[in-house]
């Protein structure tokens, strides 16, 4: 068979099928008459073994070797491979991870495409400063794509980092909410707090409704910042998991604080100071929680409130005494 069919049957231009000879891949043979090469068929099958350990991606060089020397073992090669492979799909596919962030900014022209890529290097720096500015150049102009910062946020560790962080992505539209939620279902702590304190600083229905969900989650470090971010925005439903996170010292002095902006209203006030006296008359509840729980009566007005104070006045607990009748003394002076 001459160089031109055996070209057309394999697939491999006459061009290539020369350059196989040249290094001694491929020998015809023989040749005929005229001079042309003239190829067999075992020389053919041999062709479409090289062709074959090409597409596994092996050079020219280790082709030769894997056909000619019988001594050859792949399992090495084959491992080699994968490897090599392995590292350019995660190469590649932190190109394609950056080309969709940058098509996410939107940009105008290449002066933009350049500023979100200092942006993302930024981001992704060692330095706390660099990455601090970054965060908050992100509400300029050209945003930072919402996945980088999400990102960026529920891996950062600076505490000043991560609130600017916070910060731009509250200020950076859609999206960040349905990305935080994912972060609620990681398997480190430390990830799925810094989602819920993420959230708890977005804006809109979308967070709050997935706060709210938190309400439900496993992890009662997401369920105390899902219940102290609600209690500012006015659901009361949180009431009693405030007063638990009071009594048993989780944030407390933050759950007290959400709980006087729900006494705002004057009929969840009085459902707030009842539910503080039915813990207090828990009798689990221990001698510190019990003046957690009477300070936290400071902030909540109405008739249930200032009834539970006069009572605690007179409490065994001194301590518990002392501070509710200082508290009645501020009630009666204003």
């Amino acid at each position: 068979m001459l160089i031109g069919e055996v070209a057309q049957r394999s697939g491999v231009s006459a061009r290539m099928l020369r350059h196989y000879e040249s290094l001694g891949l491929v020998r015809p043979s023989g040749r005929t008459g005229s001079g042309y090469r003239e190829y067999s068929g075992e020389d053919i099958r041999r062709i479409f073994h090289i062709e074959s350990l090409r597409s596994l991606g092996l050079s020219l060089r280790e082709i030769g070797r894997a056909l000619d020397d019988p001594g050859f073992t792949p399992s090495a090669l084959v491992d080699d491979l994968i490897r090599q492979t392995r590292d350019r799909i995660a190469a590649e596919t932190e190109v394609l991870r950056r080309l969709r962030r940058i098509d996410a900014a939107a940009p105008a022209d290449w002066e933009d495409v350049l500023q979100v890529v200092a942006l993302l290097q930024a981001l992704g720096s060692k330095n706390a400063n660099a990455r601090q500015r970054a965060a908050l150049s992100a509400a300029g102009e050209v945003p930072m794509p919402v996945e980088a910062l999400v990102e960026a946020v529920l891996n950062e560790t600076e505490p000043n980092v991560a609130g600017a962080l916070r910060w731009a992505l509250a200020r950076s539209g859609h999206g960040g909410p349905a990305l935080l939620a994912e972060g609620l279902a990681s398997p480190v702590a430390a990830v799925r707090e810094r989602a819920v304190r993420s959230l708890a600083e977005m804006p809109g229905g979308e967070a709050t409704a997935l706060l709210r969900d938190a309400l439900a989650h496993p992890d009662v470090v997401v369920r105390d910042h899902a219940a102290l971010a609600l209690g500012t925005r006015g659901a009361d439903a949180v009431v009693p998991t405030l007063v638990d996170m009071i009594a048993e010292g989780r944030n407390d002095t933050d759950a007290a604080d959400a709980l006087s902006v729900l006494a705002n209203d004057a009929a969840t006030a009085e459902r707030i100071a009842a539910r503080i006296v039915e813990r207090l008359a828990h009798d689990t509840t221990q001698a510190p929680a019990r003046g957690r729980l009477t300070q936290a009566l400071a902030g909540i007005p109405g008739a249930t409130a200032s009834h539970a104070l006069t009572e605690l006045s007179r409490d065994v607990d001194r301590a518990v005494a002392l501070t509710a009748a200082h508290l009645l003394q501020l009630r009666d002076a204003q």
